[in-house]
């Protein structure tokens, strides 16, 4: 879905001081949930695509991009797509279960309704134990914030007016008010606790804490509050920075199905203040999912709720130990919005391979998709390779890949940026990104210093906040660059079981070959026929090259003309 930019018990004390009523402590209602068959969706298959594989001797040359994996590859626990509904083509397994508040509480000393019907945003929902009787696994939403998505007596029992309206005309409940913040942890009490939801394997995870449009917890209400007069920054904070550790609390050991839908530097009203209060919800135990990995240049470059950091020279890491990366938590975005949700392009196939290459640097292990919006009956191969590389681990995945590009970031122009980028020689060459990479790092050394190129730039795709790309990097061999070099990660090296395959996504323009080199060789040279096209080489690695080093160096031929190369995957043929 889509948003524009613009402790429990100490709880109940400070919402009973404030004048609101706090449901009893009760028996809780333990209804046996309704049951339903298992999804008839087969997700433990390999790719539907045969690997492009080459000899040692002879590369294998294609026309455009190869996104082939070896056929031992399979998806990754905790990993997959996610929708409204299932689809069985797609391998979409988990569909949405969707209430209101209003919905399943409607009174305030009644328990929770689970028949009776709802509707928020625009959407019609079934009555929850309808919902939980159809097939297979789900995803939920609670949508609780709006004036229209509450029950009414939420509004009265704390002496709260809605601020608002938000980019779709709907008007909000302050949920950080301690009396309504009370109200609706008790209803996600009777709702995943006390009923046994939580506790249900088919329930795969929930977005939190249900507030604003779409349930995307953006900043427009809150900005909306400041402005109103209605909400200051330390009653804010105060209530944050419980709101969080409440709910995983709440949860206990399902805590990790709670999934975070802020987001890093948000727009909002308190500057440096609310830069990295994703990063605390993630902290506090749960996960994150950010819906605008669209936008794949702008504002996610910089994203320490993920573990992500841009370096001094403009590359991204990823710090995967932290507890977020452990395979347990959700790590989520949402694609689907490429000629839908108010975005139009007219190079779909760019802007879906671009925003899933942005996922995969984030780490994303699911991933929420429309099967047609999406595009995936269009560009089968691509979203094949996503499905089976989303969740992987370094020792796990069947690929490491380096994109190569300079890309503007542009919430971080200007020449007054928030820390940690204020130093200049923080980021030098601020605003500009090199690379997207996942467990191969694209290194510039005396003799292989990788220079950009406008041979494929691409300007505000979807809007200006998306800056230029420059996709491709070339050598430069007036300047003595030669080569390009790339180092492996180590964990994904040592899982090599002796056989890789190198794939080099190159523009066929101009003479002369290019081959690897390795420390346990070289190989057999790619030779260009100056096509113009985009190709995609295949070149079989010696035996144990990976063993021998993590250097490898993409390298031209004495004499030949400049190469741009875009994408380089190293792929491991067996396990």
């Amino acid at each position: 879905m889509r948003r524009a930019r613009p402790a429990i018990v100490a709880l109940a004390a400070a919402a009973l001081l404030a004048g609101c009523t706090v449901t009893s402590e009760a028996e809780p209602d333990r209804t046996s949930l309704p049951t339903a068959e298992p999804s008839g969706v087969d997700l433990d298959i390999g790719p539907r695509h045969d690997l492009v594989d080459a000899s040692p001797d002879t590369p294998t040359v294609v026309d455009g991009d190869d996104w082939s994996l070896p056929e031992w590859t399979r998806p990754a626990p905790n990993s997959g797509y996610f929708s409204e509904e299932e689809d069985a083509d797609e391998l979409v397994a988990v569909r949405s279960v969707d209430v209101s508040w209003r919905q399943i509480h409607p009174t305030a000393d009644g328990g929770l309704d689970r028949d009776a019907r709802g509707e928020a945003q625009g959407l019609s929902f079934d009555g929850l134990d309808a919902q939980l009787q159809q097939p297979g696994d789900f995803w939920m939403r609670v949508f609780a914030s709006g004036e229209d998505w509450a029950p009414e007596w939420v509004a009265a029992d704390c002496g709260v007016a809605s601020v608002g309206p938000d980019y779709d005309g709907q008007r909000h409940l302050p949920i950080w008010d301690e009396c309504v913040w009370g109200h609706l942890l008790d209803t996600y009490r009777e709702l995943f606790v006390d009923g046994g939801l939580a506790d249900n394997p088919r329930l795969r995870f929930v977005y939190v804490p249900g507030a604003f449009t779409w349930a995307e917890y953006d900043y427009e209400m809150i900005q909306a509050a400041v402005d109103a007069g209605t909400l200051d920054e330390r009653t804010y904070l105060t209530w944050y920075r419980h709101a969080w550790t409440d709910l995983v609390e709440l949860f206990g050991d399902n805590a990790h199905k709670l999934v975070f839908t802020g987001e890093d530097y948000p727009f909002g009203p308190f500057g440096d203040a609310q830069n990295l209060l994703a990063k605390e919800a993630v902290e506090a135990g749960m996960g994150i999912r950010t819906g605008i990995t669209e936008l794949f240049n702008f504002h996610l470059s910089e994203a320490p709720a993920y573990g992500s950091h841009i370096q001094p020279d403009g590359h991204m890491t990823v710090d995967e130990s932290l507890p977020i990366h452990s395979g347990r938590f959700v790590v989520g975005t949402e694609n689907e919005c490429y000629t839908d949700c108010g975005y139009m392009t007219d190079d779909p196939y760019y802007a879906v391979v671009m925003s899933n290459l942005k996922a995969l640097q984030l780490r994303v292990n699911w991933m929420y998709v429309v099967p047609g919006p999406s595009y995936m009956a269009e560009y089968p191969e691509h979203w094949d390779w996503l499905r089976l590389s989303i969740g992987q681990k370094a020792d796990t995945s069947a690929d490491a890949w380096a994109a190569l590009r300079d890309a503007e970031d542009r919430y971080w122009a200007g020449d007054d940026p928030p820390p940690p980028f204020d130093p200049p020689a923080a980021w030098p060459a601020r605003p500009w990104a090199r690379n997207l990479e996942r467990w191969l790092v694209q290194v510039d050394e005396p003799g292989s210093v990788a220079h950009r190129t406008d041979v494929d730039a691409h300007v505000h795709v979807f809007e200006e906040d998306n800056g230029t790309a420059y996709e491709g990097l070339s050598t430069s061999v007036a300047d003595g660059d030669t080569g390009f070099v790339f180092e492996v990660d180590e964990r994904f090296a040592a899982a090599s079981a002796g056989r890789d395959v190198v794939k080099v996504t190159f523009l066929d323009r101009g003479a002369g070959s290019f081959s690897l080199e390795t420390d346990a060789g070289t190989t057999a040279a790619v030779d260009r026929t100056d096509s113009g096209a985009w190709r995609t080489a295949t070149i079989a690695l010696p035996e144990g090259a990976l063993t021998a080093g993590t250097r490898l160096r993409v390298a031209l031929a004495e004499g030949a003309d400049d190469l741009v190369v875009r994408f380089v995957r190293v792929v491991h043929t067996t396990r």
